[in-house]
């Protein structure tokens, strides 16, 4: 057994940058046929469908909003005539700080349905294409855990992410569909280095400092545990939270 999906047709939702991105990837250059979406058009979506072309298979990138029910089932609808689905990443999501006191309906809203929501829709409605040896991943956050302040919303969104992964592989097992979640710790993404560098320099020391491996992660180390998961190699693994944390 190897971790080639030569054969396999996957979806990735929330693509085009950082985790989803290196996901996307990965999971093309092993082999599978590989359906990215993304919320908003921008040269980032630009560039991967750009490095998808340099990948056999048949890779396509869409404009999808996960919280959309007609826009996810137009979306699961192609995947269909384009051979069915054997992986789902649920990767789709946004991030805001706000402070509990502030934090208004629309921002909940907004957090909740992008991460939880819009996994629940995606998966609902690929589960007719999914058969034995399917794999269901959900990308979680190793914050769900601990807890942040100013993020209650993306917490609480990233916990019910596991809630919902150990109920449906209990609900799933039986049709051979494992369903899984990736905890990332502290990853280096495009979204951190933007940020002022001697903000993003404390805080990069700070997390260092409380990893026991002493960096910060990247992307694709992510995403390799995401192949493990969509592949044979973890064909006995369903209902897991895996953190990619580097001991922190």
């Amino acid at each position: 057994m190897n971790a080639s999906l030569s054969g396999k047709k996957a979806l990735v939702t929330g693509g085009s940058r950082g985790i989803g991105r290196a996901v996307a990837l990965t999971l093309a250059r092993a082999g599978a046929d590989v359906t990215v979406c993304h919320l908003t058009e921008n040269e980032a979506a630009l560039t991967l469908a750009r490095e998808l072309k340099d990948v056999p298979g048949d890779h396509r990138v869409v404009r999808v909003d996960v919280r959309d029910r007609d826009q996810v089932r137009e979306l699961v609808e192609d995947c269909r005539t384009r051979g069915g689905l054997d992986v789902v990443v649920n990767n789709a999501g946004v991030i805001s700080h706000v402070p509990f006191g502030d934090l208004g309906e629309d921002e909940w809203h907004r957090i909740i349905d992008t991460h939880l929501t819009g996994a629940f829709l995606v998966t609902q409605l690929a589960l007719p294409l999914l058969g034995p040896g399917s794999s269901v991943v959900n990308i979680g956050s190793r914050a769900a855990m601990v807890g942040i302040p100013t993020r209650s919303h993306y917490t609480a969104a990233k916990a019910g992410l596991t809630g919902f992964s150990r109920s449906l592989c209990k609900e799933l097992g039986g049709r051979g569909v494992r369903v899984n979640v990736v905890d990332p710790g502290v990853i280096e993404t495009e979204a951190a280095s933007a940020m002022p560098p001697e903000r993003y320099a404390r805080l990069r020391e700070r997390y260092e400092e409380l990893t026991s491996l002493g960096r910060l992660g990247e992307p694709d180390e992510v995403a390799d545990v995401v192949l493990f998961l969509a592949s044979d190699l973890s064909r006995y693994v369903t209902g897991a939270s895996i953190p990619v944390d580097g001991g922190i």
